[in-house]
């Protein structure tokens, strides 16, 4: 697991507790928020799980040369 990857997935962890909250309190704007944070880290852990398959290809095809 890289940096990418944890940081992604502690701030979609962090967007879903901001957006339960405001739900559950009817504050919108947080929840709205909270869904952004949410989204944004999911497509910073998907750039790091990305990464980490190109790194694992390229160690593949280091082993193969």
């Amino acid at each position: 697991m890289n940096k990418q990857q944890v940081k992604g997935r502690y701030e979609e962890a962090k967007g879903k507790v901001k957006e339960v909250a405001g739900h559950v309190t009817g504050n919108e704007d947080l929840e709205l928020e909270g869904r952004l944070q949410k989204n944004a880290g999911k497509v910073q852990a998907g750039i790091g799980d990305a990464k980490e398959e190109i790194e694992d290809v390229a160690e593949e095809i280091k082993k193969d040369i």
